[in-house]
């Protein structure tokens, strides 16, 4: 039973996983909009709602702890000063981790390889 699971696993272990969502969220906020399977981006929006949510608050703390995860210098000092700006007036994540800073959007066809769902996921 998955009684109290926060997560979906993807199918990977603990590190992979991490990895994984490290590198989608790095480039969504270098390129603000990317492709990925709808389960990949579900996580990837709790996951970059949290991490734009600590970088509104601008303190040293947040910013270590966003460096935790998104480990380029050049990404970080872009979310923390302009990505974040941006946000100022919406509300902070929730226990949901919903802040409304991303927006996913499904698309109607599979992906032609192996028929998994796609979506785009991009800053609103």
């Amino acid at each position: 039973m998955r009684h109290r699971k926060v997560s979906v696993r993807l199918g990977r272990q603990t590190g992979h996983r991490q990895a994984l969502l490290r590198n989608l969220a790095t480039s969504l906020f270098v390129h603000g909009r990317i492709t990925t399977t709808e389960t990949k981006a579900k996580e990837l929006c709790r996951f970059a709602s949290k991490l734009i949510t600590l970088a509104k608050k601008g303190d040293l703390t947040s910013r270590r702890r966003v460096l935790e995860d998104i480990q380029n210098k050049e990404v970080t000092k872009k979310l923390f000063e302009i990505i974040a700006s941006q946000y100022q007036n919406r509300q902070p994540a929730d226990s949901g981790g919903q802040g409304g800073y991303i927006r996913m959007v499904k698309k109607g066809l599979p992906r032609k390889g192996d028929g998994a769902p796609v979506a785009i996921v991009e800053l609103v």
